[in-house]
């Protein structure tokens, strides 16, 4: 009888699975630890601040996340260009120069963001000193993520969300105000900065000549990760332009099911994101992280719905109308979710024109959201529409790209 040949496709294709869900895992864990101390942080400040006092502090989280966009995108190009073969010594450079515009950019920033979300120069700058740490602690994130080091990274991640939060929780326990708390999340994050960059110390020197990468590749990313982020914080700067500080502090709560549908399974771009800036293996790497982020968001929006009725119990019955539409609020993270993935294998691919899309879905929410919602329910009805036609967009052309890039790579 002849030998049948040894089929070792389907030991390699094991092999995959295994650590891509090894790497999910790590990176999952990581991150939940970070988004359950942020969700205590939203919790207690609700309570402690009340409807009004949270509506403010969460205005000034979402404007701290917008400046903190050239983070977001500096990991992506440091991981991109790691795993390309870039030097540690040229990346760590790439990673102070942003900071050092980043601290400009708070600096610069600050009486304009006061004057927009009506609150004092100090609240103001307190919650804007914390991006160009971000943008630090972002270069470090990177690197271990270009080399697939998922172990550490999921470490650095939940050292970042306990460092951010702890000091804040302490500082508004002691009844501080969210000017206070928002400087003590910024000293807890510079502490870990500090101790990553001591204890990393490994240097993986160039494989290639060495170049000099510009800040221009992390505004390129920049462009895409803001429209990202300015179409999933857009409603939370808004809300206080068109709803009373009641209604405001109502959706405000109602947003931490936004943020916990968008950033709870985002370990699933993070470790797909190397084969996504590998041409050869991107289709499928898009592919399969975009029918993960479906499946999970689908459970996600249900477990919502299931746990609506426990708004009062958990944060008091000031908070009663969020039940009801707790599942929109987390139907809207789900899909922003989808277009966060999207708009990274454009960064990967380095196809970042695809952001248009997304800008185009900016433009159109925030002129709906200005001249027609009056209630959180409508507010959050024109974030889901919009977020879901504008992912689907985005995602279609990102599939489309990939499939190209395959096809070059063959």
């Amino acid at each position: 009888m002849a030998r049948q040949p040894l089929d070792r496709s389907a030991g390699t294709e094991d092999t995959h699975y295994a650590a891509t869900a090894a790497g999910v895992s790590m990176v999952m864990a990581g991150s939940m630890t970070a988004n359950v101390a942020a969700y205590l942080l939203a919790w207690l400040a609700s309570r402690w601040l009340g409807p009004a006092g949270y509506g403010e502090f969460a205005s000034l989280l979402a404007a701290q996340l917008v400046l903190a966009v050239p983070a977001l995108a500096l990991q992506t190009v440091v991981a991109r260009e790691a795993v390309r073969g870039k030097s540690t010594e040229a990346l760590r450079s790439l990673g102070y120069r942003c900071a050092a515009i980043v601290a400009v950019l708070a600096v610069v920033l600050t009486p304009a963001m006061a004057w927009l979300l009506d609150t004092g120069i100090v609240a103001a700058f307190s919650a804007l000193v914390t991006a160009p740490m971000l943008v630090l602690l972002a270069t470090e994130q990177g690197l271990l993520q270009g080399r697939g080091r998922f172990g550490a990274l999921s470490a650095v991640l939940a050292g970042a969300g306990v460092m951010k939060v702890v000091p804040a929780v302490l500082v508004l326990a002691f009844g501080g105000a969210a000017s206070g708390a928002l400087v003590a999340g910024a000293a807890g994050t510079a502490l870990l900065v500090a101790a990553v960059r001591i204890l990393d110390r490994t240097a993986v020197p160039s494989a290639h000549q060495p170049v000099r990468i510009g800040v221009a590749s992390v505004l390129a990313a920049s462009q895409v990760q803001l429209a990202l982020i300015a179409l999933s914080s857009l409603d939370l700067l808004i809300v206080r332009v068109v709803l009373s500080e009641y209604d405001a502090g109502i959706y405000a709560l109602g947003a931490v099911a936004t943020k916990a549908a968008f950033w709870l399974p985002q370990a699933v771009g993070v470790v797909l994101y190397p084969k996504m800036a590998n041409p050869a293996q991107s289709a499928r790497a898009v592919r399969t992280a975009l029918a993960v982020l479906v499946g999970i968001g689908a459970t996600l929006v249900l477990g919502a719905a299931i746990a609506g009725p426990l708004v009062p119990v958990l944060v008091g019955d000031d908070y009663a109308p969020v039940a009801s539409m707790l599942w929109a609020f987390a139907l809207h993270g789900a899909v922003l979710a989808v277009l966060q993935c999207a708009l990274l294998a454009a960064i990967a691919s380095e196809r970042t024109r695809v952001a248009v899309l997304a800008w185009i879905g900016l433009l159109v929410e925030g002129t709906v959201m200005l001249v027609w919602a009056e209630t959180p329910g409508e507010l959050i009805g024109t974030a889901v529409v919009i977020a879901s036609v504008t992912a689907v967009a985005v995602a279609t052309a990102a599939v489309r790209s990939a499939d190209r890039a395959s096809v070059s790579a063959s």
